[in-house]
């Protein structure tokens, strides 16, 4: 395995916990996200190279507001604070936290006072993004005040000697005009070496699957998305033919999306595939069900168990048997799914929360830790065709969590031709690489009254849900030029009859999630 440099970002509740991480990971150097309430000795156990506390949206001086733990500012292991873990920092170590009267919020002008480390080379007026309503009014003895705004005296600090560093505003975000050269001059203090690159991952993921899986066999359930699709390709150069993989046929793809996985993929990697047609199945489980929590678990339910019939099928022509499971997950599911660290459960995805208790597979997740552009990266570096590796992403239960209320084949089929004209479109205006992903959302329990040649009608609306994200933690909604969303509402209502109002979604994320349900 090789040899790399670990980053810890220490979570207070921060919004931005993971942008840290990963603006930390594009300085090549590999971070961690670990709970505010891990013990000191924990946190050393994992031999970070640096610290990073996040913000949060406490008061420190507020009663039961979360601490630093204990110690750490003993360990010696160089450590910086942004915004919450900026004023913790600033507490713990003697200096003094105070509601001010005067809040900062957006982007704000910041003076460099001193350079020092932190701003070494950078210009003395820079914008930050600034969020907060308290304010560190007195560093804690030994720290220099290295910059200022006008309403925050102490905006950063820094104490060197003992390698600890403060800042009131969040470098993470790209609205902080210099805030990834401050994070790097941080890294670089700290002695971080730049060598988590997308070749060392790509060869450690293959190792690490290699030693996990030995002379065993495995299945991979395949969707057509790029991250089943690295997996399988990480997994296949590992173990080679002893990977077979499984495109489950559950009914709930999106128009051409079987065809497309069968003729693509099996051209790029040669790997083994079955195809699977389960769609009745499938059917046959969700009828009835609306609430979007148990579709989600009913999908994982039947999915693997699925998997179990096809991994006997498959040991009965392989000669052994087959204990492993590939699937995609990616580091957002294990956080959205409250099995990260110090997260809490914002909906089940069906790689991780929505497993049955008496799973029969071991799991082999060669991607758990990485967040989707680094995914897209590493799909480069396998070689995979761009078709697959820039493929808008699409949910594992599919269309029956666009589908609010319950799922029959006949709302699928609607859905189905809806969502192919907003693609079409959107890929004839050249939209592809702009639009993160646009779901399209049949609200199938609501009647909307219009009026179609002569006629009254009573039909559905459905939703448009484009949305721009680097890593679909947060996200914004897209600004689609209004002709093209013209085109796909005159188009959709024309089509089909049973759809009379089409609406754009404009929530960003959060509050909302990218998917309704």
């Amino acid at each position: 395995m090789s040899e790399f440099d670990t980053v810890l970002v220490v979570d207070f509740g921060a919004q931005y916990a993971q942008l840290i991480a990963r603006r930390v990971r594009e300085c090549h150097v590999y971070s961690e996200i670990v709970p505010s309430t891990m013990p000191v000795s924990e946190m050393l156990a994992k031999k970070p190279k640096a610290i990073i506390l996040s913000g949060g949206p406490a008061s420190v001086y507020a009663e039961g507001a979360p601490s630093v733990p204990e110690g750490l500012f003993e360990t010696g292991v160089p450590t910086l604070g942004i915004c919450y873990g900026f004023q913790a920092m600033a507490q713990a170590l003697g200096g003094r936290v105070a509601r001010t009267g005067v809040a900062e919020y957006g982007g704000t002008e910041l003076k460099v006072l001193h350079e020092g480390v932190l701003f070494a080379g950078l210009p003395a007026v820079q914008s930050v993004w600034m969020s907060h309503g308290d304010s560190v009014v007195e560093p804690p003895p030994g720290f220099t005040i290295s910059a200022a705004t006008e309403a925050t005296p102490v905006a950063a600090m820094e104490d060197p000697r003992r390698g600890l560093y403060g800042v009131q505003f969040h470098p993470e975000v790209i609205h902080s005009e210099h805030g990834k050269a401050v994070l790097k001059h941080f890294l670089d203090a700290a002695g971080c070496r730049p060598t988590w690159t997308m070749l060392n991952i790509v060869e450690d993921a293959v190792e690490a699957v290699r030693e996990q899986i030995g002379d065993g066999r495995a299945i991979c359930g395949l969707s057509g998305g790029v991250d089943s699709a690295v997996a399988a390709a990480i997994v296949h150069r590992a173990i080679g033919d002893r990977l077979t993989c499984v495109f489950v046929d559950h009914g709930l793809l999106r128009k051409g999306e079987a065809e497309q996985v069968e003729r693509d993929f099996v051209a790029a990697t040669g790997v083994k595939l079955r195809v699977v047609d389960a769609s009745d199945r499938f059917l046959k489980a969700l009828a009835g069900v609306r609430d979007p929590e148990e579709k989600r678990k009913i999908i994982g339910r039947e999915f693997i168990r699925v998997f179990e019939d096809e991994a006997r099928a498959i040991r009965a022509t392989a000669g052994g048997p087959v204990d492993f499971l590939v699937q995609g997950t990616l580091y957002p599911d294990v956080v959205e799914s409250g099995h990260g660290t110090g997260t809490a459960n914002i909906k089940s995805h069906h790689n991780v929360g929505g497993l049955p208790e008496d799973l029969k597979f071991t799991l082999v997740e060669p991607l758990r830790t990485l967040f989707k552009d680094e995914v897209r990266r590493a799909g480069e570096e396998l070689g995979l065709p761009p078709a697959i590796v820039w493929r808008q992403p699409f949910p594992g239960p599919g269309l029956a969590i666009r589908i609010v209320g319950e799922v029959t084949r006949e709302r699928l089929d609607l859905l189905r031709e809806a969502d192919a004209i907003a693609r079409e479109e959107l890929s004839r205006a050249g939209l592809d690489r702009d639009i993160w992903q646009c779901p399209v959302v049949l609200l199938a329990d609501v009647r909307s009254v219009g009026v179609q040649g002569d006629g009254r009608t009573y039909g559905h609306p459905v939703v448009l849900r484009p949305v721009t994200s680097e890593d679909a933690m947060t996200a914004d909604w897209a600004r689609v030029p209004y002709d093209v969303l013209s085109r796909i509402s005159t188009r959709i209502t024309n089509e089909l009859p049973e759809i009379n109002r089409v609406v754009l979604d404009v929530t960003s994320k959060p509050p909302g999630t990218i998917e309704w349900e």
